[in-house]
């Protein structure tokens, strides 16, 4: 029987000066624009905020994603909270 936990990629990300970022683990990228990044990734909702954001690479076979600009923050939101108060995490974010 395969082990549940074996399907999912190991999460890992790397700020290199607060320029360009490396992450692993990423399942799915909610969306993104100059300001805001918002990924899925194996360890729950990632928001990456800062300035002239862009995704320069994205493989999501891999569950690689490179972003590059000013990056001022990393905020996660679990998985398991998203549905607790019967709204999704995105309708939450644009109130």
């Amino acid at each position: 029987m395969e082990d549940l936990n074996a399907s999912k990629r190991a999460h890992k990300l790397i700020l290199n000066n607060r320029r360009t970022c490396n992450l692993t683990g990423v399942s799915d990228v909610l969306s993104f624009d100059e300001n805001e990044i918002i990924l899925e990734t194996d360890q729950g909702m990632l928001m990456i905020k800062g300035n002239e954001l862009h995704v320069n690479r994205l493989t999501l076979d891999k569950g690689e994603v490179d972003v590059d600009g000013r990056i001022d923050s990393f905020t996660y939101s679990e998985q398991s909270s998203l549905g607790s108060k019967g709204e999704s995490l995105l309708s939450r974010l644009f109130k």
